[in-house]
């Protein structure tokens, strides 16, 4: 009886032993910096593009209605940006049944708004990832990850291709995981979490994939963050607004129009204005003195959605306001063109 106790007391021991080592690999691994970048080349890579930059736009474009507004604001931008493919990205709310019909809707809504502007779908949108991570160290395969992978390959430090994200970053942190030399070619722009002035990070793109969150931001991969709140909560505006600049100016105005007056039943109440969120990850690859950021060092995030600073992180970029006239001016002025 004393051996059968004693064994069975061993080989708990060994079973938490194996859970300590493997949770401590995990700990390690996500919080891991690729070391294919010194702090010099990431601060270099960090500078706000000048010229005509290539870039791919990685979208949930089927949750909400300002993906949309975002994907044609950057198509009309190509005096500043060359787009050079699109990614359906994953998301889970009261619209979709789960991440992969998220998913799916979101690769038919961006076929849709790209009709309404004449632009060939083919070769340029993507499927994105049908799931979210289930943890720090597995990637999720899918077309839009591998065609990151690959299509990137043509870019470096010195040149880099832009990606921006708009949704969950399910599709760029599954990349990333695939080939970590991707944070040597690419800068990421990535619309998500909040102001480190916030409670927390806890916003609908950060808490959709926390694993993707994570390891973004200790992959090292150089990494502007346009941070939701307070900043691109500063992006509102009007039915009244929208109808004065949009109707009546085209295919593709009109359905922005549409698509926004239909959004909430509570539009009418005095005072409504709808924060058109995403057209701040465009603004900032336009023009940066629209959304001004500061570099600072990259926080950790914790398993209750909190940052934490640690010293001696690597370097990111990330906005503090974003200067709503200038962009809604912008912005107006490209959609009235058809």
């Amino acid at each position: 009886m004393w051996m059968k106790i004693k064994m069975s007391n061993i080989k708990m021991l060994q079973q938490t032993i194996i859970v300590f080592l493997f949770l401590t690999l995990v700990i390690n691994v996500s919080a891991q910096t690729f070391n294919f970048l010194t702090n010099s080349e990431r601060l270099a890579m960090l500078q706000p593009p000048e010229g005509k930059v290539d870039v791919v736009i990685d979208s949930d474009t089927y949750n909400e209605i300002d993906d949309q507004f975002a994907l044609v604001y950057a198509l009309r931008s190509n005096e500043k940006l060359n787009v050079k493919a699109i990614y359906a990205a994953p998301f889970f709310n009261e619209k979709s049944s789960g991440p992969a019909d998220g998913m799916e809707k979101s690769f038919y809504e961006i076929e849709r708004v790209l009709a309404l502007m004449n632009l060939k779908s083919t070769g340029l949108i993507y499927r994105g990832s049908a799931g979210f991570l289930n943890d720090s160290v597995t990637p999720l395969r899918s077309e839009a990850a591998t065609h990151l992978i690959e299509f990137s390959k043509n870019y470096s430090k010195e040149k880099p291709l832009y990606v921006l994200a708009l949704g969950a970053i399910t599709n760029v942190a599954s990349a990333i995981l695939t080939d970590p030399s991707l944070t040597s070619r690419i800068v990421v722009v990535w619309l998500g979490g909040n102001g480190y002035n916030w409670p927390n990070a806890m916003e609908f793109n950060c808490q959709q994939d926390m694993h993707a969150t994570r390891i973004i931001f200790n992959s090292g991969v150089p990494f502007v963050q346009i941070t939701v709140m307070p900043v691109v909560t500063h992006l509102t505006t009007t039915i009244p607004e929208m109808e004065y600049h949009l109707a009546g100016k085209g295919k593709v105005a009109d359905y922005l129009l549409s698509i926004f007056k239909d959004y909430h039943p509570e539009r009418q109440v005095p005072g409504f204005a709808k924060i058109i969120w995403d057209i701040g990850g465009v603004a900032w690859l336009i023009n940066d003195e629209w959304v001004p950021s500061e570099i600072r060092e990259s926080p950790i995030l914790s398993g209750e959605g909190k940052y934490r600073y640690p010293s001696g992180r690597h370097y990111i970029r990330s906005a503090y306001y974003a200067e709503r006239k200038m962009i809604f001016q912008d912005f107006f002025k490209k959609l009235c063109i058809d």
